[in-house]
């Protein structure tokens, strides 16, 4: 397998990153950047009120359709470029997408029960430990997400990497590009507003990606999993391709 030594890499990096986050008693230097990064946000939505209500919207969860409006976008935008047979194969890449969605959520969820890494979001640990803090929906009045009692790893922030993974692998730089923007854009509000912790996404999320799908878009297994998909579900693709 030609792609072995990347694979390897890729998993030292995530196993490593996850221990130096994990096995550190209360996360050792980790915690340390959570917290300032939490508080210089949160002391700003008292401070700023155009911030506080940028940071409420992004909240909001219709909000979280924004970001899968922007990646869809990037999709369009090469399935348009298309003859049929590429569309019919966009249309099984992204049906193999979501399949390796499934994966990754499989591995943390497992890896969980068997570790137990899980914790609250930084706005709950925080005002359960007796600090004063500042929630984006009490100041806004808005119905945003800024409290998770099961905040690590942050799905939101994996199920984009994902994306940004078969960008890198199957459309190229500029798609890689731009959908690693989105990644960057709409990871950030939910650390903003304290319903993520930096480390959800800047640890949970990267090392688990880095792990599962090395796996998948480093072996041949997406691609004969979007050949299967192809080969099997040729009816229903051929309805769907416009």
């Amino acid at each position: 397998m030609k792609n072995l030594p990347y694979i390897i890499l890729c998993n030292l990096f995530g196993v490593a990153l996850f221990a130096s986050w994990y096995l550190p008693a209360d996360h050792g230097i980790w915690f340390t950047i959570d917290r300032t990064i939490f508080f210089a946000f949160n002391h700003l939505l008292a401070e700023s009120p155009a911030f506080l209500y940028l940071v409420a919207f992004t909240n909001l969860r219709p909000f979280d359709a924004v970001a899968f409006l922007a990646m869809l976008g990037i999709f369009i935008y090469h399935y348009r470029h298309q003859g049929r047979a590429g569309r019919r194969w966009m249309l099984a890449m992204g049906a193999a997408m979501l399949l390796g969605a499934v994966f990754d959520k499989v591995f943390t969820e497992t890896l969980d029960e068997c570790l137990g890494f899980d914790r609250a979001s930084a706005t709950k640990f925080f005002t359960e430990s007796g600090e004063m803090v500042n929630r984006v929906s009490q100041l806004s009045g808005w119905p945003c997400k800024d409290w998770s009692s099961s905040s690590f790893p942050g799905d939101h922030g994996m199920f984009l990497l994902i994306f940004v993974c078969f960008s890198a692998r199957y459309l190229g730089k500029r798609a890689f590009l731009a959908s690693l923007s989105v990644f960057l854009l709409f990871s950030l509000p939910r650390i903003m507003s304290g319903a993520h912790w930096f480390t959800d996404i800047a640890v949970g999320s990267i090392s688990a990606i880095s792990i599962i799908m090395s796996w998948y878009l480093l072996t041949p297994a997406s691609d004969r999993i979007i050949a299967c998909l192809q080969q099997h579900g040729a009816k229903i693709l051929d309805k769907l391709v416009r």
